[in-house]
């Protein structure tokens, strides 16, 4: 019999695939993006853009306790079969760059301990010695969640009670040797000759990145023990993870300049760390971060198994996506998932690409399942006549529009690309089913389109 997630289990999850590896580089990523009254702005922005998601997956959960699965179901279930696909297929590609981003930085923070000015043996997580290690530590984590969802759930929960210390002991020793004389240098930026707005508009993709995952809850809610559970995890990591951040971001600015801050090297924190109290400080934080970060990507490989399982069992992804064994874990689509990580690693090798790279790869994929979470809302409430449910509904979707134009005109273009692999595989599972694609004209029309905008989206990224 499958073991159910209790909440506590289901808060680690949520907490600890948002709380993985970014906030270890959140100073100086943030630093070199915008002014501490940016910064402020643009976390009070995200903090009321994600409070919004947050809500809605809340309240979705409680009023359509029938879609197990969430992101997709939602989308599904709103906005039909081509819809809830592509909501699938962004996850899901979004969960598998989160993953090969994870084993990437795991391997460079390991290069504080391993590399020297003469010999280079981890890098930034892209030599070869690196990719036998993620490759092993890939494959351990694949073996964790065959076990079960709910022992590799466990694992995590401890994951996150120790990536909590690091974090802890870094801010309560800021807040002793907070300046604010440091904090107010140059308080709007204008060294940085960009205005305020555009700064904020720059910590964007950072700050949504950070929050990747907060939908973790949802995604598992079959296998949660109690159907409210979900929206409450949901709710108690998010606001944990708000604080964290916020705490983490502004204090490090009150410890030195933004102009010394956003020239640190990452993960900046162990820098910060060792200002604060001598060389052990380093290996606090790095040691902190390889712990956060493989509890991160424990999350995300159940999350990343999961959608594509869940799109199967309703026809959207094939058939072969289904399978489980006999732990209730979905198998067949934790082999492909991992497959398709272990061949982006070695695309890393050979590539030479970095964690910053596949940051703003995966926040772009994950933006249309965002917001048609709120859209999906936005829907429910009308049918219901609700104004409250419309209220947040909209918020959820303004700032899903936000993000995507904050994204920029480039990394909208590259989604696209990404996408149009993705409804070849959709029109296979359709076929699947009885022989036909039993799709609407609308759809079919869509499908054509988007095939059609990649060739100039192509030309346009070469050039």
């Amino acid at each position: 019999m499958e073991k159910k997630l209790s909440l506590t289990s289901l808060t680690a999850l949520v907490f600890s695939s948002m709380v993985g590896a970014g906030v270890f580089s959140l100073p100086q990523n943030m630093a070199s993006a915008g002014s501490p009254a940016a910064l402020m702005i643009g976390w009070g922005i995200t903090g009321i853009g994600i409070l919004f998601l947050a809500i809605s997956l809340l309240l979705l959960s409680r009023l359509r306790p029938d879609l197990d699965g969430g992101i997709f179901t939602y989308a599904r279930e709103g906005f039909g079969e081509l819809v809830g696909f592509c909501s699938a297929w962004g996850y899901w590609f979004c969960a598998i760059i989160a993953n090969v981003s994870y084993l990437v930085i795991v391997f460079a923070a390991l290069s504080f301990f391993t590399d020297t000015g003469s010999s280079v043996i981890f890098g930034d997580g892209n030599t070869w010695q690196a990719l036998i290690g993620e490759s092993a530590l890939l494959w351990f984590v694949h073996w964790l969640v065959l076990r079960g969802v709910q022992t590799a759930a466990g694992v995590n929960k401890l994951a996150t009670i120790a990536k909590l210390l690091p974090l802890g002991i870094f801010i309560v020793l800021a807040v002793i040797a907070f300046k604010m004389d440091v904090f107010t240098f140059d308080f709007s930026g204008i060294e940085m000759e960009i205005p305020v707005w555009q700064q904020v508009k720059n910590t964007m993709l950072i700050t949504l990145w950070v929050f990747i995952g907060v939908e973790g809850a949802v995604v598992v809610s079959g296998r949660a023990k109690k159907r409210k559970d979900i929206g409450i995890a949901t709710l108690l990591a998010f606001i944990s993870a708000l604080g964290v951040y916020v705490l983490v971001t502004l204090l490090s600015l009150g410890l030195v300049t933004r102009p010394e801050l956003a020239a640190i090297r990452n993960p900046s924190m162990a820098n910060l760390m060792v200002g604060l109290i001598g060389s052990a400080g380093q290996f606090i934080i790095v040691a902190g971060l390889i712990v956060s970060v493989c509890g991160a990507y424990l999350s995300w490989t159940i999350m990343a198994a999961e959608v594509p399982f869940i799109a199967s069992l309703h026809n959207s992804f094939p058939k072969v996506f289904s399978k489980q064994n006999d732990k209730k874990a979905p198998a067949s689509s934790l082999w492909i998932t991992n497959g398709a990580v272990q061949i982006a690693l070695i695309l890393i090798w050979l590539s030479g690409s970095d964690y910053n790279t596949l940051l703003s790869i995966a926040s772009e994929m994950v933006l249309v399942p965002y917001f048609l979470v709120g859209a999906f809302l936005a829907k429910v409430a009308f049918e219901r006549s609700n104004r409250v449910l419309l209220f947040i509904a909209t918020g959820a979707c303004i700032y899903g529009l936000w993000l995507l134009y904050a994204s920029g005109l480039m990394h909208l273009l590259f989604s696209v690309i990404l996408y149009a692999p993705g409804l070849l595989v959709f029109l296979y599972a359709r076929k699947q089913m009885d022989g036909t694609n039993r799709l609407s004209n609308l759809e079919k029309s869509a499908i054509a389109i988007l095939l059609l905008t990649t060739i100039p989206s192509t030309w346009l990224l070469m050039h």
